[in-house]
């Protein structure tokens, strides 16, 4: 059950993370939910209780902002 709510969460986190972001992200939702799990994971090792649900969106955004640039030389390379 423990992994259902962290994709869940995970999800949410994701989906904070693009909206906090702003332009555009060149990212389907299981890249965000991916996205999401991971920055909770990453919160999770450095904080506890509401504080990861916090650090996650801050990683969140700073993680799509890495995607997206990835993606963007990615294509204007190709």
């Amino acid at each position: 059950m423990g992994w259902v709510w962290l994709i869940i969460v995970g999800a949410i986190v994701g989906a904070l993370g693009r909206l906090f972001h702003p332009g555009t992200d060149p990212m389907g939702w299981i890249v965000t939910i991916l996205l999401g799990v991971v920055s909770l994971i990453i919160g999770g090792i450095v904080a506890h209780g509401f504080w990861r649900f916090v650090l996650g969106i801050i990683i969140a955004v700073a993680l799509t902002a890495v995607y997206g640039r990835v993606m963007a030389s990615r294509s204007s390379s190709a």
